[in-house]
């Protein structure tokens, strides 16, 4: 059975997901926010929790350095906790390191737990990373990346979940020849969750095609080896053109490891 770490796991989409993954007999390392969630969820799988505030990069550190001290290697990381919208009208947030905070949820968080666990990935004989992305995306404004000239909750979430697929395609070339696979996916549209709830948007598909989606991509044998791909739901997509662009993705690979290194504790 396949040691598996999913973030967001205390509702919604990852609490799906866990509950289908513990009844499979997988060993799970739950992430969440909200303790008390998240202890009723790990009550219900048996599994580890970890509670951890991903609008933080010294407590994604943590989060990182605890799943690695309870692993000794980690078979698949799932990056599913995120921000939404937000309320319809809310102003420009921030997250505790003073960056806007869907990029910092949806995408600093994910990319530097990534790559702190790569080696507890690399211990495995097959391991794969799954982002929960969306199908909507925005172009990325790399002079503007904190969204401080204009600014609106849905548009800065589809700018990380662009942020996140460029640099899932980034982490599989590097990955290239090794064991670990990395992919991202839209697993389904406006789901019943509190994310789709609190921007009060109608829904659109249930959550459990958004589970089927993103289990496929955890455990599905036929898609051992695939690395770099973008799904839509379950079928291959393609992201918006700007994820595919070398140049941009080196741009942004940069400015990312700065904002990292200039959030970093002593």
């Amino acid at each position: 059975m396949a040691n598996i770490l999913i973030t967001g796991a205390s509702d919604g989409l990852g609490r799906a997901l866990a509950g289908e993954l513990a009844s499979a007999g997988h060993h799970l390392i739950l992430h969440g926010r909200d303790a008390g969630r998240l202890a009723d969820v790990a009550r219900e799988t048996g599994a580890v929790a970890i509670r951890a505030d991903l609008s933080s990069l010294d407590e994604v550190r943590e989060l990182a350095a605890r799943v690695d001290d309870r692993a000794t290697r980690l078979d698949v990381l799932v990056n599913n906790a995120g921000v939404g919208f937000g309320a319809p009208g809310a102003g420009r947030e921030l997250s505790r390191d003073g960056y806007e905070l869907r990029l910092a949820v949806n995408y600093l968080a994910p990319y530097l737990l990534t790559r702190l666990l790569l080696p507890a990935l690399g211990r495995s004989d097959s391991a794969r990373v799954v982002n929960v992305a969306s199908a909507g995306q925005r172009p990325i404004d790399l002079d503007d990346l904190m969204m401080e000239r204009e600014y609106a909750g849905i548009e800065a979430y589809r700018r990380s979940k662009l942020a996140l697929i460029a640099h899932t395609f980034d982490l599989a070339d590097e990955l290239a020849g090794t064991a670990v696979t990395a992919n991202c996916l839209h697993p389904a549209s406006l789901m019943p969750t509190a994310m789709v709830r609190e921007s009060r948007y109608g829904t659109i598909d249930s959550l459990e095609q958004g589970l089927r989606a993103t289990l496929r991509l955890v455990v599905d044998p036929g898609l051992a080896g695939v690395t770099g791909r973008y799904f839509n739901g379950t079928q291959p997509a393609r992201a918006l053109d700007q994820a595919y662009d070398p140049a941009f993705r080196a741009r942004l690979r940069e400015r990312t490891e700065a904002l990292l290194v200039a959030r970093q504790t002593p």
